[in-house]
This record gives C-alpha cells, structure tokens and sequence, in this order.
C-alpha cells in the first residue's frame, strides 16, 4: 500500500521526523491488519521470525531507544534468557494487547521529541561492542534511527530473511 507523507508545517522539523517515523510504523502495524493471532504468528519462510514477532520487537526497541534518550531504566529490557522473547509473543500475549502497547511507547516518544529543548540535544550510547566507546547521538538521530528499524525490508534483513 502506498502511503503519502504529509508535508509538516513550515520550518518544523520535529513534525517532519515523527511524520515519517509514524509512516513506517504503520506499514507494520499495516501487515496484521485482519488477520488472526494464528496467521499473525506464523512463520512463512526459513526465519523464526512472524509478523506478530516483527510488530513487538519494533515496540519493543523503540521503548529502548527512548529510554535510552531520557536517561532512564526500561523495565521491558531484554536479557540473554529473554532475548528471544522479544521476537515472539509468549503466553498471555496478543497482537491486539502488542499494538496497544505500541500505541503507548509512539505517544511517550512523541511527547519526548516535541519537549526536548533541541534535536541538537545528545545522550550517551551504552557500554557495548557494537557503539562506539563513548559515544552519544542526537535526539535527531534517535528519530531517524527509529525511521530506520521500522524500514520492514531492513528488520526482515536483520533477521536473516532473504529480500
């Protein structure tokens, strides 16, 4: 389905961001639409990987991303015991109460991006192998990343999905 951007106010480029960053959430959210938890949770080529996975993991990070913005703990991080969990709805979970969560984490990162001071403002990358030592990104990067990892084609690929 082809989705058209709309053009944000004039000079506001925080709107522009979320804009887009909300375009391609809803090209996941999109793929569930009307189907059953079943179909929702099926696995239609070599990956582990369904679309029911897909839509919490995308939750899932950018809870992540932002709690790493706002410099505070997130109580849905994942271990090395529950890594797995975040690619895959676990009992009790379903894609309805997974969207809904979704829907949360989207308005709290909304609020945070129209409140930060500037785009221009940092926070600092965690302590591992695969940042930089040190390093911190922009609260602009932070959205853009975010318009990155919602990219289907780019999380199916990370998962070892051929294109």
């Amino acid at each position: 389905m082809v989705t058209h951007v709309p053009a944000e106010p004039h000079g506001d480029e925080r709107a522009a961001l979320l804009a887009f960053a909300e375009a391609q959430r809803g090209g996941i959210r999109r793929a569930v639409l009307g189907l059953t938890e079943q179909q929702a949770a099926e696995h239609p080529c070599a990956s582990e990987l369904s679309l029911s996975g897909l839509v919490k993991h995308a939750a899932e990070a950018e809870l992540n991303w932002l709690r790493m913005a706002q410099q505070k703990p997130n109580d849905k991080v994942r271990t090395e015991d529950t890594w797995a969990e975040g690619f895959r709805l676990v009992e009790g979970e379903t894609i309805q109460g997974v969207l809904a969560f979704w829907d949360d984490v989207r308005r709290e990162t909304e609020e945070f991006i129209r409140t930060v001071p500037s785009l221009d403002d940092t926070f600092p990358l965690p302590p591992v192998p695969w940042f930089p030592k040190d390093g911190v990104v922009s609260m602009r990067w932070l959205v853009l990343h975010l318009i990155e990892e919602f990219a289907l084609p780019q999380a199916l690929k990370e998962q070892g999905v051929p294109p």
